[in-house]
């Protein structure tokens, strides 16, 4: 009999209690831990933030889902990860115990960091449905008070495509009301050069994305480091290539919405041998934990380290695919320690992205995402639009009805010689 428990319920805990559910015994047991009961799909949080969807229109009750799964489904949270007794201390003080643990809580948001920072001080954020929704009403107030508006990312964000999307949706939802030219608009990254996107760019995303930009009369600001945000001004230092001080900006607006750092929840935030000093799980290639075997961790929590040196602190985006197939290696990974074998699956980390702009978008395929790579691909044009609205509908759908990959999905990735897993030696883990 094994007892696991997967610490998490976004996109990587939700597939991975349906994909593990399915190679259970009879007598085992799986438990999913969730910060409350909702499962949002992050991807749709643009719209939420224009109004182009309601957030109920993007969430999903995960009660019944796994109640309909036989999953048990504990909705109040975690305190503590304690890998040395093998349990995980619940918000009520329970202590629920475990032979596998898969954490993946996703990260804690570091508005902090940065003085006026954050929803509770002068930014916006879309990176949860109710900062989506909080969104809507400051783009309400712009509408109302038309002025200035800064998006992009600070310093040390990973996850820079929703600034992209959420730029660029904002200018066609202030097209459509014929007051796009009362709304100057300024884009401010830490990334070294527009496309980047914490990969070193995928394809030409570099042209793509200024071309876009520029069409669209969006200034950019890179290299940029925050340093304070006040009630109607932000304070940027923007740095040379090799990271000397290169100039100040006083920016003002009306709006702003900046993608902040993350860092690990404090769940697992200084567990020793567990994370690393940002708080990120640290893991080999099977998705394991060097020091804990019996623990593994996948989606963003997972520690990755920067794709070379940048003069501005950027980290790696874990994208939806790439998250998936983590779900799958550690799924398959676990079913063989617990069929008394050693664990041989490797995520391939491929990633399949699609950038909405509101009429149009950016789409791209890394294989893996992280370079070298063995395919590297960018397109654009108006049907990346309607295919991330088919892909929202779709993968709601999946959650839904509490599935993992239906059939015709792995049909389609096989067609097109796109996979989640490769099979190792496991001898010889190496670090990631």
């Amino acid at each position: 009999m094994a007892n696991i428990i997967v610490l998490g319920a976004g996109l990587g805990g939700t597939m991975m209690a349906f994909e593990m559910q399915e190679k259970l015994g009879a007598n085992d047991h799986l438990t999913v831990i969730g910060q409350g009961p909702t499962y949002q799909f992050v991807p749709s949080n643009p719209w939420v933030a224009v109004r182009w969807r309601e957030r109920k229109d993007i969430e999903v009750d995960l009660r019944k889902v796994m109640d309909k799964k036989k999953i048990s489904f504990e909705t109040i949270g975690a305190t503590r990860v304690h890998p040395t007794s093998n349990e995980v201390e619940l918000t009520d003080g329970r202590k629920l115990p475990y032979d596998y643990l898969v954490i993946s809580t996703g990260p804690d948001l570091a508005f902090d960091e940065i003085p006026g920072f954050g929803p509770e001080h002068y930014t916006q954020s879309i990176c949860q449905s109710e900062h989506a929704e909080k969104a809507a009403e400051a783009v309400d107030q712009l509408i109302k008070n038309p002025g200035p508006v800064i998006i992009g990312a600070v310093q040390g964000a990973s996850c820079f495509g929703p600034a992209y999307e959420f730029a660029l949706i904002l200018d066609t939802e202030l097209k459509k009301r014929k007051m796009r030219d009362r709304v100057p608009m300024t884009f401010v990254t830490s990334e070294p050069y527009i496309g980047h996107l914490g990969l070193d760019g995928v394809g030409d995303t570099k042209g793509l994305l200024e071309s876009e930009l520029r069409q669209r009369h969006i200034k950019w600001i890179t290299n940029a480091k925050v340093k304070e945000v006040q009630q109607d001004k932000m304070l940027v230092e923007e740095l040379s290539e090799d990271g000397a001080h290169k100039q100040d900006h006083e920016l003002p607006f009306h709006f702003s919405m900046m993608l902040p750092a993350f860092r690990g929840v404090p769940a697992v935030l200084g567990v020793e041998n567990l994370v690393n000093p940002r708080g990120f799980v640290m893991v080999n290639k099977f998705q394991q934990n060097m020091t804990f075997p019996n623990v593994f961790a996948i989606g963003v929590c997972v520690a990755i380290p920067p794709i070379g040196k940048t003069a501005v602190p950027v980290g790696v985006p874990k994208t939806g695919f790439m998250i998936e197939s983590m779900v799958t290696a550690t799924a398959q990974n676990i079913a063989e320690m617990m069929a008394g074998r050693p664990p041989s699956f490797v995520a391939t980390w491929n990633a399949i992205c699609l950038a909405d702009f509101g009429d149009g978008g950016v789409a791209f395929f890394a294989q893996p995402q992280i370079p070298p790579r063995n395919m590297n691909w960018a397109s654009k044009g108006k049907w990346v639009h309607y295919a991330k609205i088919g892909f929202e509908k779709y993968f709601l759908h999946k959650v839904q009805v509490g599935e993992s990959m239906p059939f015709y999905e792995k049909f389609a990735l096989e067609v097109m010689h796109i996979h989640k897993l490769k099979q190792e030696d496991p001898t010889h883990p190496e670090v990631q």
